[in-house]
């Protein structure tokens, strides 16, 4: 990473480190303004009816974020750790005799797996384990209660509108998740029928769709249960850092840049695309239901990343040269790792798990919006590639 250069990317005719500066001063600015809102948007939205996490606008929004999501895996990160990787600044072997970027790409999807699948047995049983004891406090007290003459729970759903594994503020734990799952899977029709009868129970009052704002809807999900809140902490998390993985690159390249023909359409294209991947990674925090400061911190450690990206860079811009072996290989290989983190997060986590989802198939008016809006984001987000 010293001066000696390989052959610089900067105009050298457009060269003012000057002029270059107050761009960074800027691009800090207006970048972080663009996160801030972006990621913002979902997580105050929650509170409101309009975009509830249960609301069909929420869900269309969600389609639109993982477009978002998944043009900036294939056409931003993929494409740039690619030419990082097979740049002639680096030795020729073993960069140019196999497909790196494609490789790491693959091998992080398939840890995003394995992480993914461990991750959620964790939180599973880290939240069972938890809410052991009061289930066994809850049974105690139904036993005592029906030598004392009093009704257990179970039995008081038609007056209470709660079935099992319900708990208050509309939440369940993870024992009554499955116990309530596996209850409708043997007790309820699939296909269209599941579908008319929804809508037949959601006319009087009590369906899978629990029509009283809860968080969730148990008609629409999948049987296995895993639209859970466990399941969004985990996505959540693993899908920040892919983003957050990306941004230090993008800000790291933008500090060290001396050319404001270079930093100056940069400012705009990286403000709509930190705005466009909040709003995605602002969705799915709003969907994990974490507590105020959780929620607070995630949203303000993916808001300062390029920022602070961009502050290192200017920092070391006097000494980095990006166009060493040492700095192309980091840049492609974390860009590479990025891109497959976040494909596998958009198909599978974001995309199959809603498009694929009763919810949808009972809503064709919902499919023609999902879709559109997810054809969107791609579409909008890979537009950003001309200048960014």
């Amino acid at each position: 990473m010293s001066n000696a250069s390989c052959g610089g990317t900067d105009l050298e005719n457009c060269r003012d480190e000057t002029a270059a500066l107050d761009l960074k001063l800027v691009a800090i600015a207006s970048i972080l303004m663009a996160g801030v809102v972006g990621i913002a948007i979902p997580l105050v939205g929650k509170n409101r009816r309009f975009l509830r996490t249960d609301s069909n606008i929420f869900f269309a929004a969600k389609a639109f974020a993982a477009g978002v999501i998944l043009a900036t895996g294939f056409v931003h990160m993929l494409p740039d750790g690619s030419s990082a990787l097979s740049d002639p600044c680096l030795p020729e072997f073993p960069w140019s005799k196999f497909p790196f970027a494609g490789f790491f790409a693959m091998m992080a999807s398939l840890l995003t797996l394995l992480v993914d699948f461990v991750g959620t047995q964790y939180y599973e049983r880290k939240q069972g384990l938890t809410r052991a004891s009061e289930e066994r406090a809850r049974v105690g007290s139904a036993e005592a209660g029906l030598d004392s003459g009093i009704s257990p729970v179970a039995e008081d759903k038609e007056r209470n509108g709660k079935v099992f594994g319900e708990e208050e503020g509309g939440g369940m734990h993870i024992v009554g998740m499955h116990a309530h799952a596996a209850h409708h899977r043997h007790s309820h029709p699939h296909g269209q029928d599941a579908c008319e009868g929804n809508m037949r129970d959601d006319s009087h009052g009590h369906g899978h769709g629990h029509g009283h704002g809860h968080g969730h809807s148990h008609g629409f999900e999948d049987d296995d249960g895993e639209d859970s809140g466990v399941r969004h902490v985990v996505v959540s998390q693993i899908l920040e850092l892919g983003i957050v993985s990306h941004s230090v690159i993008i800000g790291l390249s933008l500090g060290v840049s001396q050319s404001p023909c270079t930093i100056r359409p940069l400012i705009a294209a990286l403000s709509f695309h930190q705005f466009f991947e909040g709003f995605a990674l602002g969705g799915c925090i709003s969907q994990a239901q974490f507590k105020n400061l959780s929620a607070t911190m995630m949203a303000c450690f993916f808001a300062i990343t390029t920022p602070a990206g961009i502050g290192v860079g200017i920092g070391i811009s006097s000494f980095y040269n990006p166009n060493s072996p040492g700095a192309l290989a980091t840049e492609g290989i974390l860009d590479s790792i990025s891109a497959g983190i976040l494909v596998y997060m958009a198909l599978v986590d974001l995309i199959a798990a809603d498009f694929l989802s009763k919810r949808m198939s009972c809503n064709f008016r919902l499919q023609v919006v999902s879709y559109f809006m997810l054809f969107l984001g791609a579409g909008l987000m890979s537009s950003l590639a001309i200048w960014a």
